[in-house]
């Protein structure tokens, strides 16, 4: 099953799915706690339900509460995310995604990371992902 697109998500889901992957498996009362602006309790209880009927979260009972988790690793949902950034944002060029990343760095790259960043494109070309 693909990730839902933010676009079907409202922003309290998309908030509420940000918590579940930045903390983990969450109870709803964590949950709340780290939500922006939060609604009430019975809202987030409410909205993690959603979550759970749309197929975006599913829940385990831990002695007399639910704890949540995405259905989707962080990754699949990462790459998800960025793929819609790069094609909302950058009309689906890696190229510009890439220079607009190194544009808004607030600092330069190590050479390090110049070098692994270098192995990565080599490792994609030979791949033909280029």
């Amino acid at each position: 099953m693909a990730p839902i697109a933010d676009e079907h998500r409202t922003r309290r889901e998309r908030q509420i799915m940000d918590v579940l992957y930045a903390e983990g498996p969450s109870s709803a009362a964590c949950v709340l706690k780290s939500l922006p602006d939060p609604p009430s309790y019975s809202a987030v209880r409410a909205l993690l339900r959603i979550l759970v009927d749309k197929g975006e979260v599913r829940y385990q009972k831990q002695g007399n509460r639910y704890i949540y988790r995405p259905t989707h690793s962080r990754r699949k949902a990462a790459k998800s995310a960025l793929s819609r950034v790069l094609n909302t944002f950058f009309e689906g060029s890696l190229e510009n995604a890439v220079a607009g990343l190194l544009e808004v760095s607030d600092r330069g790259l190590t050479d390090d990371e110049w070098n692994r960043l270098a192995d990565l494109i080599d490792q994609a070309r030979k791949e033909g992902q280029s």
